[in-house]
This record gives structure tokens, sequence and C-alpha cells, in this order.
């Protein structure tokens, strides 16, 4: 072995150990952090969002799905019969009690009235003749036989002629109300439906054909189901004095304010297939809003809870113990076991060891455990100061 040989050699083994020397350092140096990152004492914290609890008074909701449904609705049908001669109005007009609808042709009615009015003259003028008769034959009466024979005849047939003449006057009246049929009214008001029959159509009394339909449409009504276990609240807001618990109605393609209304109606008997209990409320509808064969969400409110703990419905977990909230305190997650009550709106109405104005976790809960470090999120990001980094060995 030549000397630059045993020169190469030694300098390979300085450099060897000088390496060796320096990762112990390194790794001694890094020693503490490692311990503290297994420990979980280096564990960057989890950026959350939290919301306080509230306690207070707190409106009960009942939630479901309605139709709406008209309080009444009115098919104009003919009461005599005849041919259209005019329509005064238009499909999806709304009418008032009283507006006139259709003509039809009365001029048949018209010469019969013409007629009977002409015999109701003649049967006046012979009831008249009569009574002469029986004041005449009145004053004859005592005078023997045969003058009480003819007061007895003219009494009887002034009486006969006093029918007569009730009963023309009778008949009369009978076809001025056919005439007065032949102007068809509104009944109520409301919206006019379809009007399949136009002028020239002959329409009569006995083939029941509908001419239009009226609906009103103010106030309206919406009928929904709701599960039986609310019964005993909806009986007892219903006993309350005065109007029926508030129901709130809100179209399923509206983003507006919801329609206010009253409940007025509570079915007599449990529906047992669904074990549901139907119920009505009546809204005002002007301006038209709820338009009958709507479907709606409905909201009703049978009382208000004076006193109850809600928090934001996202910061509720479901675990195998049950339901449970984390709680930030000190910067870090605490687990509290709740029980759900009801849901109201977006918050949750709960009981358990929670007291107003604790923080809840609402954003971020999935990634956390109890005791884990946990720091608000501001902007969407933890703050810089909140960051940590870790050495690792090279």
């Amino acid at each position: 072995m030549g000397r630059s040989t045993r020169l190469f050699l030694v300098v390979l083994l300085l450099a060897g150990a000088g390496g060796g020397w320096f990762w112990y350092k390194e790794r001694e140096a890094a020693a503490p952090a490692l311990a503290a990152a297994r420990s979980g004492g280096g564990t960057p914290p989890v950026a959350v969002s939290t919301e306080p609890v509230r306690r207070g008074a707190l409106p009960i909701e009942i939630t479901a799905n309605g139709l709406v449904v008209p309080e009444a609705v009115v098919t104009v049908r003919p009461r005599v019969d005849g041919q259209i001669e005019q329509v005064l109005v238009e499909e999806g007009q709304m009418v008032e009690k009283g507006d006139p609808l259709f003509i039809l042709d009365s001029r048949l009615n018209q010469a019969i009235l013409a007629q009977q009015e002409a015999q109701l003259a003649r049967d006046r003028a012979l009831l008249q003749r009569y009574q002469s008769d029986l004041v005449r034959y009145q004053s004859l009466r005592g005078e023997g036989y045969t003058a009480q024979q003819r007061f007895e005849q003219a009494q009887a047939d002034a009486a006969s002629a006093a029918a007569v003449v009730r009963a023309d006057e009778a008949l009369a009246s009978q076809t001025r109300l056919s005439i007065e049929f032949a102007s068809i009214r509104a009944e109520m008001t409301g919206r006019l439906g379809a009007l399949p029959l136009r002028p020239g159509n002959f329409v009569r009394q006995a083939e029941n054909v509908g001419m239009a339909t009226i609906t009103r449409m103010d106030p309206i009504l919406v009928q929904f189901s709701v599960p039986e276990r609310w019964l005993g609240e909806i009986r007892a807001a219903m006993a309350t004095p005065g109007e029926g618990p508030v129901v709130r109605a809100m179209p399923a393609e509206s983003d507006s304010a919801p329609v206010e209304g009253r409940l007025v109606f509570v079915d007599s008997a449990v529906d047992t297939q669904t074990g549901t209990v139907a119920l009505k409320a009546r809204f005002a509808n002007d301006p038209v809003r709820l338009w009958p064969g709507q479907f709606v969400r409905v909201t009703l409110i049978p009382r208000t809870e004076p006193d109850a703990i809600a928090v934001p419905s996202a910061a509720l977990q479901v675990g195998q113990r049950g339901r449970y909230v984390f709680v930030m305190q000190n910067n870090q997650a605490r687990r509290r076991p709740i029980e759900l009550v009801r849901m109201s709106g977006d918050r949750a109405v709960v009981r358990g060891e929670l007291a107003e104005g604790d923080r809840v976790i609402v954003e971020g809960a999935q990634r956390v455990a109890d005791g884990a470090r946990v720091v608000e999120r501001s902007g969407g990001t933890p703050p810089p100061a909140q960051r940590v980094s870790m050495a690792t060995p090279q």
C-alpha cells in the first residue's frame, strides 16, 4: 500500500466520523420537538367557527306541507232553458256578487207573460162583477128562499173569481222569475274559471251543465296534517280564548315573507293509517298570494316556550351514546351530551349542560375530539400566530 493510498483512507475515516457527529447533534437537538409531537403538545389547533347558546322565549314551530283550497266553489248552471245571447265576462275575471255573467234569450217567456197579464186583467174584471153581485144580493137575502139562494151563489162566484185571480198572479210571477233567470248573475265574489259555452249555445235546466265556476279567493284555506304527538298542544291552543293559533304559509317557489293566518279546524279523528291529524287554517288573501291547488310550506305556532335553550342546528353531532355538541372553552373543545327537544327554524331546542353564552362549535366540529386544541376561525384560515412548524430529521 502506497503513501497516497494510506492518506486517502485516513481522510475517508475522518469524513465519516465528522458526518456521524453532526447527525447525532441534529438528532439530539430535535428530540424535544419529536417528544412534544408524540404527546400532542405540538399538534396545530383546529380552526372552528362558534356561535353562542341562546336562552329565552322561543315559539314552538310545527312544520308541514300544505295544500291551498278555496272556502267555496260555485258552479254556475242555468235555471231556465234558452239560447245564450251574450257572455258578459272573460275567463279568469274577478267578479262581485250580483254581477251579470250571461244573457239568455227570453222572448218566449216575455210573450207568455203578456198573455198571462191579459188573462189576469180579464179575471180581475170578472171578480169585480161578482163582488158587485154579492153586495146586491146581500141586501135581498132576508126576502125569501130564492133571495137567500141567489146570495149564496153570488158569494161562491166571488170567491171562485178571487181564486182565479190569485192563480193568474202566481203564473205571471213565475214567468217574470223565468225572465229574470235569463240574466245569469254571480252568486258570490270570486274568480271565474274556464267558460266552455259561448253565444249561440242552447242550455237546458234539466241537463245540469255547468256554464262556469266561481272560486272564492279571499279568504282562503290551507289544509295540512301534523303528527299525532302534537294533538295535545294544538287542542290546548284552540281552547285558549280569542283567535286560534298563528299559522304561516309560504309558497314553495317564493322567497318573500310568509302569509299569516289562523288555525280554524281540527279534524275529529286521527288518521290511523298515517298517524296524523288533519287541520285547516284561514288566510286573508288580498292581494292574491295563495292560489287554489298550490302546495305551500306551513308553520303552525301553538304557543311560545318562555325559557328555551337553543343552539344552531349545525352544531348537533350524533355519536354512539346519542347527540352532543362541542363547546369551546379556553381554546379547547369540550364535549357536552344533549337531548334534542325540537327544531325551530335553523336552531335546535335542547336540554343539557349548557348555559347561556356558551360558544358551541358550528363549523369544524367533525375534525375535533374532546380536549382538542381549537382556535376561532378568522377569514376561513387560522391566524399565522397559531401555525406550528416542526423540524424533521434529515
